[in-house]
């Protein structure tokens, strides 16, 4: 299973149809996929547990229970995440660009899941050796589109997961790119990056 997580709240724009074009190009190459919508599920932000605690000195410098166990105190759809992730084939993260960065809901999925995962001393980082396709989507100008994936990659390799196809599409190159997403996802499945 392929997991695609989305991050717009336009249902009907840019981002929406990027997810799209790679859950068709999974498909198509016989995997299964799942898009993920964060925001029409419940997200929130971190809460940055034990900030009231940060003492010199003190174990805890704002990790709260999270530090080490990969459990966070929110009770929303971050947990299922972690676990649809672990179980996962890859990922793929397609968010539009807010001032060249990740939308909100998307850098809220991004922050806490590294917050737990990073140091899971259980069982690993869940997206440890996943291969992760990032779709920045500009529907504006343009711009922003590269800080936006570089932010995205960063974030893949502190998680030990593998970056793949790095995408940015914005309304100018919209078809091609759409096409060119199909055709990463495929090569998602088929396991064809860079021969092998």
């Amino acid at each position: 299973m392929y997991i695609i997580i989305t991050a717009s709240p336009n249902t009907e724009g840019l981002t929406t149809d990027c997810g799209k074009a790679a859950y068709d190009g999974i498909t198509s190459a016989g995997g299964e996929a799942v898009i993920i919508d964060i925001c029409a599920e419940e997200l929130r932000p971190c809460q940055l547990c034990g900030t009231s605690k940060l003492v010199f000195g003190n174990v805890d410098k704002g990790w709260g229970s999270c530090f080490g166990t990969a459990i966070c105190t929110i009770k929303d759809i971050i947990a299922d995440l972690q676990e649809k992730i672990r179980a996962s084939e890859g990922l793929i993260l397609v968010t539009p660009v807010y001032f060249g960065q990740p939308s909100e809901a998307m850098q809220y999925f991004m922050d806490r899941f590294r917050r737990l995962e990073v140091f899971n001393e259980e069982k690993g980082s869940a997206a440890k050796n996943k291969a992760i396709d990032m779709i920045a989507a500009a529907g504006g100008s343009g711009n922003g589109t590269i800080p936006c994936l570089m932010e995205m990659e960063a974030w893949c390799r502190q998680l030990g997961a593998i970056p793949k196809d790095r995408i940015g599409i914005t309304r100018f190159n919209r078809e091609s790119m759409l096409q060119e997403i199909k055709s990463s996802a495929t090569r998602m499945v088929k396991n064809e990056y860079f021969g092998a």
